[in-house]
């Protein structure tokens, strides 16, 4: 683990059924299959070897059909499911090695938790249900309350402590339900689908919401969906899961332009590149385009690597010149219309 990461989980299996430890035990010596492990053993494979690590203040995104492992899997980071085997470790906490008392104060004071479910405490004022966590670390009342009040702002929801949560949309639930796990300032946010109740442009809204309070805030987040527009609009870098397995691990723009198999394939091929993709993954390098097709203008347009697809477009509209980009001063790729058009059409799901 380096000093960068926060999360690092190794080999985590978690087999439900009455004898879990001789099921693993089948997988590894016969290589059973997912299905020859529910016929033999009537146990259900939930997390298959799964290795990952998340960096400090990142985003990482587990995503997945139904079914896929991703719930169960982020389950496991505070222990709320014990797993078969594997290491998890937490800013360099063993979590497999606390005790009970031990475990409730790591996940108090390092681990704030948003579910689907709001699960407000309908008897209890808003800023009591955000105060929660602070009670339970017997923070003393007008400073638990202060501290509360401060969240409430954050989430911009200042005006509705005195409320109880009947009286709250569910776009209101859902963020005193983020501002309670932010309460106690933990290090990890782990968030199970938590915008995926909401209608559309609400569950919108709250996206850019987190966004923003990402940016203030910088909290190490998990953040767990079925919907990869979600994750490519949130997720740092995202992670594909079926059946219990990770199926790919990367940036949006890795997962988009090179997914690892069919499957992975299947669930990008709707999603739009022009603001996943960047000049850096477009380009051709500048040696091999002038030695094929003689000398670049110069005056044509410049960008860096990071320049989105869409706007790499809009230049090529207006300018016919190939794009030169340039990353520390130095000329380090070639974009064409070409290899514009190219791209996009690569991107198109056909039917």
């Amino acid at each position: 683990m380096t000093a960068d990461t926060v999360i690092e989980i190794s080999n985590v299996w978690k087999i439900f059924g009455a004898n879990p430890g001789a099921a693993l035990q089948a997988i590894r010596d016969r290589g059973l299959t997912k299905a020859e492990v529910l016929a033999e053993f009537n146990a259900v494979v939930g997390v298959a070897d799964v290795s990952l690590d998340v960096q400090r203040g990142e985003i990482f995104c587990v995503m997945g059909l139904s079914g896929s492992g991703k719930s169960t899997l982020v389950r496991h980071f505070n222990r709320l499911l014990e797993p078969t085997d594997g290491k998890i470790e937490i800013e360099g906490t063993d979590v497999m090695a606390l005790g009970t008392r031990e475990l409730q104060r790591f996940r108090n004071q390092k681990i704030g938790m948003v579910f689907q479910n709001f699960a407000l405490m309908p008897h209890r004022s808003v800023l009591d249900n955000v105060a929660m966590p602070l009670e339970i670390r017997q923070v003393a009342k007008n400073e638990r309350m202060r501290q509360a009040a401060a969240i409430l702002d954050i989430v911009e929801l200042g005006a509705w402590g005195s409320k109880f949560a009947h009286e709250l949309s569910g776009g209101m639930q859902q963020r005193v339900g983020l501002a309670r796990a932010l309460a106690a300032n933990p290090d990890v946010l782990l968030m199970d689908e938590p915008f995926s109740a909401l209608d559309p442009l609400i569950r919108r809204q709250l996206q850019d919401e987190f966004i923003r309070l990402s940016k203030i805030l910088k909290k190490t987040t998990v953040f767990i969906t079925h919907d990869l527009d979600e994750a490519v609009r949130i997720g740092d870098r995202i992670a594909i899961m079926r059946d219990g397995k990770m199926v790919q691990m990367g940036t949006a723009e890795d997962i988009v332009m090179h997914p690892a198999d069919d499957y992975v394939a299947d669930f990008v091929a709707g999603i739009s590149r022009l603001k996943v993709v960047h000049a850096h993954a477009v380009m051709q390098p500048v040696d091999a385009f002038v030695s094929t097709k003689g000398s670049i203008a110069a005056d044509a347009p410049r960008v860096t690597g990071e320049e989105t697809l869409s706007n790499l477009i809009n230049l090529a509209i207006d300018d016919d010149k190939p794009i030169l980009v340039a990353e520390d001063g130095q000329d380090v790729g070639v974009i064409t219309r070409a290899d514009l058009l190219r791209t996009v059409i690569e991107g198109t799901e056909v039917s």
